[in-house]
């Protein structure tokens, strides 16, 4: 215990994000051998001639202490992504969050009820927040092309006249052109299930927190809003929280768990992966997404097995960039679909910058992203820390499982990984003892019937 009130008065008076912490715990520990065991390195590693010497601070507790002293001040891309904070309102229209967004080239809109004043204009010092959910680009678009497809089926006029007709149409003149899609409200895309929620956080609260959120809520970003008020100056994504777990690497408190082989975990929905064969059509492709909700699927040869691509949430907007492409996506198939993306995949020093820079940005059209013929892929023999690593490169959410004949055998999230390191759902098998119990009381928390309450 000594040496856990020793790590937490290091995380307290150092300053600066995760990498000075951890530069400041491992400095300290080195050269300090009182309150350490003579037979562990500096970071707390045991040695390994003597298997029943461990270290004097457990390694969960000490890494939640360490993650509920980073700042979400602290973290990559907060201060660089005002430009993506949008607003939609629940009275606006879906085809003006449609034609907004794709503008604007932003990938998702924080909802606010019509009665509410402007929040990224007007200055709020309520301890409540204005925001009733938090809607994307592509919920909006593959809810359009469902509906579409509706109207179609269900319109009175001659079917091959209609769709003869609308082939020579784009996405976006569409839009007006229907009525159940023209008249729509944000509002009530609620019914579908297309709101995701949103919990903001405040700079000075800590990424222990954000890992809180994440353990208990299928959020894609978390909002993050002035030290006083309700203006939300940017966002907190999976990918800004995969990199700076990464900063950790080296310390046994996160090495303990990262460096396990992905075969040791158990992730949620892994081993159901979706497939579409590349002779399917682009059209087939979306729809699958729509119903699976998922974030990818696999195109796989159809002879083979073998991976050749994947079609992704994100890939939705080449719907509109392109209006061939929208107008034949039920004729073209998936693999002349995922061949088209050309865009470059530039793997130079500007990407690690650009990585760096945009990784609390939610841009539309992403550069860095890994084209759609080359997806990112592991190895069941893979650690945890080697495909984080792989992704946060990449720029990806996902990373396929393959095996030796390059078939698909799994797949690992952005949200698997953080769920690895966010109480209470760390796996039962990597040791912490007491580690949720004084995880959730320091952050004020509880788990009452199987569900984590606040205490007030």
């Amino acid at each position: 215990m000594d040496d856990l009130r020793k790590v937490e008065k290091i995380v307290k008076d150092s300053k600066g994000g995760i990498i000075k912490k951890k530069e400041a715990i491992m400095s300290t520990f080195s050269n300090s051998s009182s309150n350490i065991d003579h037979d562990s390195d500096a970071s707390g590693r045991v040695n390994n001639n003597d298997p029943t010497k461990k270290p004097t601070v457990d390694p969960a507790s000490a890494l939640q202490m360490l993650l509920d002293h980073v700042p979400i001040s602290s973290i990559p891309g907060i201060h660089n992504s005002p430009s993506t904070v949008l607003v939609v309102r629940t009275h606006e229209c879906v085809k003006d969050g449609i034609k907004m967004l794709y503008e604007k080239n932003v990938s998702g809109a924080l909802i606010v009820d019509t009665s509410e004043p402007d929040p990224t204009t007007n200055f709020n010092t309520s301890f409540s927040h204005p925001y009733v959910g938090f809607l994307s680009f592509s919920n909006m678009v593959l809810w359009f092309l469902e509906e579409y497809k509706e109207h179609q089926c269900g319109a009175k006029e001659d079917q091959a006249t209609a769709s003869k007709k609308n082939k020579r149409q784009g996405l976006m003149s569409l839009l007006d052109k229907v009525p159940v899609v023209s008249k729509a409200k944000i509002g009530e895309l609620a019914a579908s299930f297309l709101w995701n929620p949103v919990f903001p956080v405040k700079l000075d609260q800590t990424l222990f927190h954000v890992l809180l959120l994440l353990s208990k809520h299928w959020l894609s970003v978390v909002p993050v809003t002035q030290h006083s008020g309700s203006k939300v100056v940017g966002y907190v994504t999976e990918h800004s929280v995969n990199h700076t777990l990464l900063q950790s690497s080296g310390l046994e408190w996160f090495d303990r768990i990262a460096d396990k082989p992905l075969s040791n975990f158990r992730f949620e929905h892994s081993d159901q992966v979706i497939l579409i064969y590349n002779d399917q059509s682009i059209a087939e492709a979306f729809h699958i997404l729509w119903k699976n909700k998922v974030c990818a699927v696999a195109v796989v040869q159809r002879q083979t097995q073998k991976l050749i691509g994947c079609v992704r949430f994100s890939d939705v907007h080449h719907l509109l960039n392109d209006d061939h492409i929208f107008s034949t996506r039920e004729d073209t198939s998936v693999e002349q679909f995922i061949h088209a993306d050309t865009h470059q995949d530039d793997r130079d020093i500007n990407h690690d910058l650009g990585a760096l820079i945009s990784a609390g940005t939610l841009a539309l059209h992403n550069k860095f992203e890994p084209k759609m013929d080359s997806p990112v892929t592991n190895t069941q023999t893979d650690t945890l820390k080697q495909v984080m690593k792989n992704i946060a490169e990449k720029r990806s959410n996902f990373s396929f499982l393959v095996d030796e004949c390059e078939r698909v055998r799994g797949m690992v999230t952005l949200r698997d990984i953080l769920m690895e390191f966010s109480p209470p759902c760390m796996d039962s098998r990597i040791d912490g003892g007491g580690f949720f119990d004084m995880a959730l009381k320091q952050s004020g928390c509880t788990i009452r019937d199987g569900t984590m309450v606040h205490l007030k």
